[in-house]
């Protein structure tokens, strides 16, 4: 049996000699080849008859040629380029057999006949130049041939004058290995000199086994730790180190989002300016902000002296609560006047008929890092409430929420720097006594920062927002909403009342028959006489009763009646009426410090003494000990300052004890204008009897 071949491949452009004859391939089908000549007609030959010619031979196959790297040969000194230039010409015309200035139709000069061999061409061309005064061998002409058809003209400059010489010279390697692991060690380690890491690559080389290694010259090491450390702040800020040496190792992602709360991302950060707190206390806040990924919306931004994880479940009910316009606020920031579908929307959610202009976005997945505030139970407990998909980023890793670190910074050089009182990033952008400054108080700031959300940040355009056909084309965040919307549709999301309530922390207590005890306060009322004494019928939590409390407000808890329609029952604090001004769990724990075996009553006493003494201020009785007895002290005034600016957000209203007893509200005079609504808070009967059920 004969041994299989592979036929032969012909291709347009090759030159073959077939039957005496040599001619160009014109045109080349499944079937036949057509064969073309300068002087004969053209002449179409069965494929099987070609190549079964006894004297059929490809006689030249065109090369494709590289392109010209151009950007490197300006690299080059002129001279060398020139050079190159020169010699291309004559390669090509040892190639192609014409010079690449013939004029079209020209017949190639004596020698340079495709029919000749392209050794006998290159023997040609080494003879000319010769005898033109350039001295040149056969050889010579084929190795430049040769590199002109691998790299291009380039192959024919002189790189001698571009050699690159190595990295490091002739510094050894080991010694090269050795800095790179004594930076790679002061990575997580406080900043140090130059001196130092040098004075470690020694270490490291004198520990490892064999023969020593010389060291070199100390110039030398200092040029090699310039190129080793350049960009890396080996001997800068430790916290630009860090998050350079932690970054992210493969290439950066886009997650493609398409509509609006498909993606968001939540973080908080020290903001950095000083409020004045109460009573003259200076203090910082935190930052805590929902960015949605697709418009860039900034949804809500909460100010806290300390983070908690009721302020990101606070957040959660802000994001999809319209936010409503407010006294002293412009016409001009009303979602009616604003690019944003406002009649469209109206008709599908009333609450925006007093809406400002930020846009109202339900959450689908929130983004995080592994703070304490967002992988909290309570967090967790209320994006599955709101079927929100919660989605850690991985630990040390940043760069996965980069929209938000991104806004947090904008929020410093657009915002935060305005104010007064602004401390910059760190000690060393701080300027002289910043505390001394006309400082807003946290209130103020948080509705300064409110109106700034609808004004600045919804309509300044965007760098990220472009539009993909016009990439010059910038979108504010309502623009983009406004476009999104279209497409994607908007449902309203409405918060109740009984909604909040189950958004913050939860505890499991027992319901005595004094009450619900939380914290050494007892807190009651004539609703859980149903839930006294008995069990709830939660098994896997023992019989307690489920119970809701606000961190920031100690007045009052929420108790889930498990034993009848799940509903809310509000109990208050037994001693409400010794502290009229509402306070959280950082008075109380304050001052439960201070007094370690007190009662209930004694707590709430003083705890009522400190928030007085705080709202008083400083005695102005002069000096003494007489004087110094009821002045708060430094702690007592931080506090309560911390304490009073910590006031609890919610849709609710405040809570109102029954009273036992009516109190007659006094008549105001005529002329003194509208006062305030007085509401009388229950005054507290010693005959009254305790066990009395109403």
């Amino acid at each position: 049996m004969g041994r299989l071949t592979r036929p032969p491949a012909l291709a347009v452009g090759e030159r073959v000699r077939f039957k005496g004859q040599v001619r160009a391939v014109f045109a080349v089908t499944p079937q036949v080849a057509v064969l073309e000549d300068a002087e004969q007609p053209h002449l179409v030959v069965a494929l099987i008859d070609l190549f079964e010619a006894v004297d059929f031979e490809v006689l030249y196959r065109p090369e494709r040629m590289p392109l010209p790297a151009s950007v490197l040969l300006e690299t080059f000194p002129e001279g060398a380029v020139k050079r190159a230039l020169w010699w291309e010409g004559h390669i090509l015309e040892v190639l192609h057999g014409l010079a690449p200035n013939a004029e079209p139709g020209s017949a190639p000069r004596p020698g340079y006949d495709l029919k000749q061999s392209v050794t006998a061409r290159q023997r040609v061309k080494a003879a000319e130049l010769t005898a033109a005064g350039h001295p040149v061998t056969a050889s010579t002409v084929a190795r430049l041939r040769r590199r002109y058809q691998e790299d291009g003209v380039l192959g024919l400059a002189d790189h001698r004058p571009v050699r690159k010489a190595p990295e490091f010279r002739a510094v050894d390697p080991s010694v090269v290995a050795a800095m790179r692991q004594a930076i790679k060690e002061g990575v997580d380690a406080s900043t140090r000199t130059g001196s130092f890491l040098i004075w470690r690559t020694g270490e490291i080389l004198a520990g490892q086994p064999g023969e020593p290694v010389e060291l070199p010259s100390e110039r030398t090491l200092y040029r090699v730790l310039a190129k080793l450390t350049a960009g890396t702040h080996a001997t800068g800020s430790a916290v630009t180190r860090r998050s350079r040496a932690h970054g992210a190792r493969a290439p950066f992602g886009e997650l493609p989002v398409f509509a609006p709360g498909e993606v968001m991302q939540i973080d908080s950060t020290p903001l950095d300016v000083m409020v004045r707190l109460d009573n003259g206390v200076v203090g910082k806040v935190e930052l805590t902000g929902m960015i949605d990924v697709a418009t860039r919306t900034l949804t809500a931004a909460v100010l806290r002296p300390t983070t908690k994880s009721v302020d990101a479940s606070v957040l959660l009910a802000r994001t999809v609560t319209p936010e409503l316009m407010r006294p002293g606020w412009v016409e001009a920031l009303k979602m009616s006047r604003s690019v944003l579908p406002h009649r469209r929307l109206l008709s599908l959610d009333e609450r925006l008929e007093q809406a400002a202009a930020r846009p109202v976005i339900v959450p689908e997945m929130i983004v995080c890092d592994h703070g304490k505030v967002f992988v909290s139970r309570n967090f967790r407990s209320s994006c599955r409430f709101l079927e929100i998909d919660f989605q850690p980023t991985h630990k040390g890793s940043p760069f996965e929420k980069g929209h938000i670190e991104k806004m947090l910074g904008s929020v410093a050089t657009l915002f935060a720097q305005f104010l007064p009182g602004h401390t910059g990033r760190n000690t060393d952008r701080r300027g002289r006594h910043p505390e001394r400054e006309n400082l807003w108080s946290l209130l103020e700031l948080q509705d300064i920062l409110d109106e700034w959300v609808v004004a600045k940040w919804q309509n300044r355009p965007h760098a990220g927002l472009r539009d993909p056909d016009h990439p010059g084309r910038l979108f504010t965040p309502n623009e983009k909403y406004a476009a999104l919307v279209e497409a994607c549709g908007y449902v309203p999301v409405a918060l109740s009342g009984q909604d909040y309530i189950e958004l913050l922390p939860a505890e499991w207590r027992v319901v005595n028959a004094y009450g619900v005890r939380i914290n050494n306060r007892t807190y009651d009322s004539p609703e859980l006489g149903p839930m006294r004494r008995r069990d709830s019928g939660v098994t896997s939590k023992r019989g307690l009763w489920e119970i809701h409390r606000d961190p920031y407000d100690a007045s009052r808890i929420w108790v889930r009646n498990h034993r009848g329609d799940n509903g809310w029952v509000q109990a208050n604090w037994k001693y409400l009426n010794r502290a009229p001004v509402p306070f959280g769990e950082l008075a109380w724990d304050h001052v439960s410090h201070q007094l370690p075996k007190a009662t209930e009553e004694e707590l709430a006493q003083a705890v009522a003494a400190l928030m007085t003494r705080a709202h008083a201020g400083p005695a102005s009785e002069p000096a003494g000990k007489a004087a110094g007895k009821d002045k708060p002290s430094k702690g007592d005034r931080r506090v309560a300052a911390r304490t009073k600016a910590a006031a609890p957000v919610a849709p609710l209203p405040a809570p109102v004890p029954k009273p036992a007893e009516e109190a007659s509200p006094e008549v105001a005079e005529p002329d003194e204008g509208l006062l305030a609504e007085v509401i009388p808070l229950g005054l507290f009967d010693p005959f009254e009897d305790p066990w009395r059920r109403t």
